[in-house]
């Protein structure tokens, strides 16, 4: 379809992007583990991941009719927001929506009309391999012209990500002015082509596609392990080389496992 499919009434397409991001550190005691869990939950509390899907509604053209978030006791966060793809009259915005305008207090959800964006965050840590993990999943859902992959390139520099697994899916059917059907209004062979290349540069990345399910999965690992971005309150200079070395293994067993689905114990 090099020209634009005219359509019969709206379109009906639902497209999602999901993506969990994992985030890898090593945490050499109790209280490096618990400092770190701290970090993660300041870095990323509710008010800045509200900050980061608000700017994803921008990018993708579309606009915010309510927000809400959450920062969660003993830690964790989730924002939901719902869109619209264009500006709706004050008079039809419904009473409940806040339009974004947040006094920022322990929670918030957002909505756009006809799609949704969510984030959610996980910190996690071994209970005594000194490996903590943290995993963000982030739900980008639209319908009608705009495309939740306009944000990917965004949201993945938006996080420090070792593991990354991208999913998108096209449900729903629209139809032209003759009446056909179309289960999906736009080429797409992989999600990779929506990743620059700058970003691609530095992971392994592999597909599993279901192109007649209009399903397209990624699967991205940081190629390389440089030991000084994974330690938290340890200085490298303080180990062994046989501590570095056991702190590499351990590092690249979490993210084999996470990457590849399996546990290697």
């Amino acid at each position: 379809m090099t020209d634009k499919l005219k359509l019969y009434g709206f379109n009906n397409l639902t497209k999602t992007l999901s993506f969990n991001i994992f985030d890898i550190s090593y945490t050499r005691t109790k209280e490096d583990k618990k400092k770190y869990i701290e970090y993660i939950d300041e870095q990323y509390n509710a008010k800045r991941l509200t900050d980061i899907l608000s700017e994803v509604t921008d990018t993708i053209g579309a606009c915010i009719l309510n927000i809400a978030k959450q920062d969660y006791d003993p830690q964790g966060a989730s924002v939901t927001i719902l869109i619209s793809e264009a500006p709706l009259p004050d008079e039809e915005i419904d009473d409940s929506c806040n339009k974004g305008i947040l006094s920022y207090g322990d929670s918030v959800v957002g909505h756009l009309d006809k799609s949704h964006i969510t984030v959610h965050t996980y910190p996690e840590s071994h209970p005594y391999e000194g490996i903590s993990t943290f995993r963000v999943d982030i739900d980008v859902s639209t319908c009608g012209e705009i495309s939740p992959l306009n944000a990917l390139n965004f949201l993945i520099k938006s996080f420090d990500s070792d593991i990354i697994n991208l999913d998108y899916r096209v449900r729903g059917f629209t139809r032209d002015l003759d009446g056909t059907k179309y289960f999906i209004d736009h080429k797409i062979k992989s999600v990779q082509d929506y990743i620059s290349d700058e970003i691609l540069d530095v992971y392994n990345a592999i597909d599993s596609n279901v192109y007649k399910e209009n399903i397209f999965h990624t699967k991205m690992m940081l190629d390389k392990i440089d030991l000084d971005d994974y330690l938290f309150s340890t200085e490298k200079v303080d180990l062994s080389d046989e501590e570095r070395k056991e702190i590499r293994k351990k590092l690249k067993t979490e993210m084999e496992e996470i990457y590849y689905g399996k546990n290697y114990a």
